[in-house]
């Protein structure tokens, strides 16, 4: 058996930042995930006038309940979607003019059901390009709050942004939401707020969020489920078994549900108070799976479904066409290369069972194909990525992790990508 350490969550991470950035006393953080993500989330902050120690494992942050200390700011959110959508929010509760710009990436990603419903809660947005996209600037002068309908069917990131700021709003949240992908980020979210010491009253579709101050808190991270996948499927696809420490039954990550797909398709799944084990048993069964509400592992069911003996269907996941990349089209374009008979539609992606030979990845800018065909590329020799960096977004180690993990089941392995 091989115990691996996975980074801090970078869902939590992001949540945390702004529960400590809006809370009252300074706020401690301990095990978050340092990636170009977070280090992008925590750039942001400074530069909107907020203090952030960072030490090796903890992380210290003095809390503004106010809204950003500083009455401008410039800040540039990389490729980060929760920078680039959260920290607008967060500047919307201050008072002052904040510029906000992103990567070619991120400016072409979605963000009109924030963008608006921020309007009608009394934000005043410019954009320097296209409507409800990067770059814009905040005109703050606080948010008046009040009752708002969201379609979050695109990303539920929508959704969080909104009710972490909904304390710091004069009269209040209350959020009926029309349409919602992902929704175990939602209860990440209105979890990490109780802790923080703010309720969230849900009924039905319908969030209510009642004015208040956050409290500053000392505030664990646990490891990241998304990550943690791509080893669980390196354990099922070699017949191995990987240990993740602190990932167990009670993580606040929907996708932490991926070890039961794993588990569907012959996997030996072993759920303890402190960790998870996932051992292969030396052959995949082909499954048909919603992935609707762990979709961020979809691309690393998708790199290993080729090896299982039938096929296998992944259904509900529209809301990746529209991540980093397309994401189904990149799955389906790179075992397509890989000599796998692949079929999509605009939220399914069929999978063939193949014997899949070497190719180069192409990996679009986006770090999970990078990691999940690294997987791949275990039993399939030849795999090469275009650009194995761009994992540096969420696991900056991601490589040499897995080349360490592999040496510990059969030391002539190199993980692709470690080269």
């Amino acid at each position: 058996m091989t115990v691996v350490e996975i980074p801090g969550s970078k869902s939590i991470t992001a949540r945390a930042l702004f529960l400590a950035a809006a809370a009252r006393g300074r706020s401690t953080l301990v095990r978050p995930l340092a990636s170009d993500d977070t280090e992008a989330f925590v750039e942001g902050l400074r530069a909107l006038g907020y203090v952030v120690e960072q030490g090796t494992s903890e992380w210290e942050i003095d809390g503004a309940p106010a809204g950003p200390p500083r009455g401008s700011a410039d800040v540039f959110t990389r490729d980060g979607a929760t920078t680039s959508r959260f920290l607008p929010v967060l500047a919307a509760t201050g008072s002052g003019r904040y510029a906000f710009d992103s990567s070619a990436q991120m400016r072409r990603r979605p963000m009109a059901p924030l963008t608006q419903a921020l309007r009608e809660l009394g934000a005043t947005l410019e954009f320097g390009g296209e409507s409800d996209h990067h770059p814009l600037t905040v005109h703050a002068a606080g948010l008046s709050g009040g009752a708002v309908r969201l379609d979050a069917g695109t990303s539920s990131q929508f959704l969080t942004a909104l009710l972490l700021a909904g304390p710091l709003m004069r009269d209040g949240l209350t959020v009926e939401v029309t349409d919602l992908v992902s929704e175990p980020y939602v209860a990440i979210t209105t979890a990490m707020m109780r802790a923080f010491g703010i309720d969230v009253a849900r009924t039905g579709r319908i969030y209510r969020v009642e004015p208040g101050t956050y409290v500053a808190n000392r505030y664990e991270i646990e490891p990241d489920a998304s990550s943690a996948s791509y080893f669980f499927a390196a354990a099922a696809l070699l017949g191995e078994s990987i240990t993740v420490p602190g990932l167990s039954p009670g993580a606040l990550q929907g996708d932490y549900g991926f070890v039961d797909v794993l588990a569907r398709m012959g996997a030996d799944v072993d759920k303890s108070a402190g960790a998870t084990t996932v051992t292969g048993t030396g052959r995949l069964r082909g499954v048909t799976v919603n992935m609707r509400d762990i979709s961020d592992t979809m691309p690393t069911l998708a790199a290993i479904a080729p090896f299982a003996d039938g096929s296998t269907r992944i259904v509900d996941v529209a809301n990746t066409r529209v991540k980093e990349c397309d994401r189904l089209d990149a799955c389906a374009a790179n075992l397509w290369a890989m000599g796998v008979q692949v079929e999509t539609g605009p939220d399914w992606i069929e999978i063939q069972p193949a014997a899949p030979h070497g190719a180069e990845i192409r990996c679009f800018g986006d770090h999970r194909i990078a990691m999940a065909f690294s997987i791949a590329g275990l039993r399939a020799p030849g795999v090469t990525l275009d650009d194995p960096d761009c994992v540096k977004k969420t696991f900056p180690t991601f490589h040499a992790v897995l080349a360490d993990v592999i040496r510990s089941f059969r030391p002539d392995l190199l993980a692709p990508g470690a080269r």
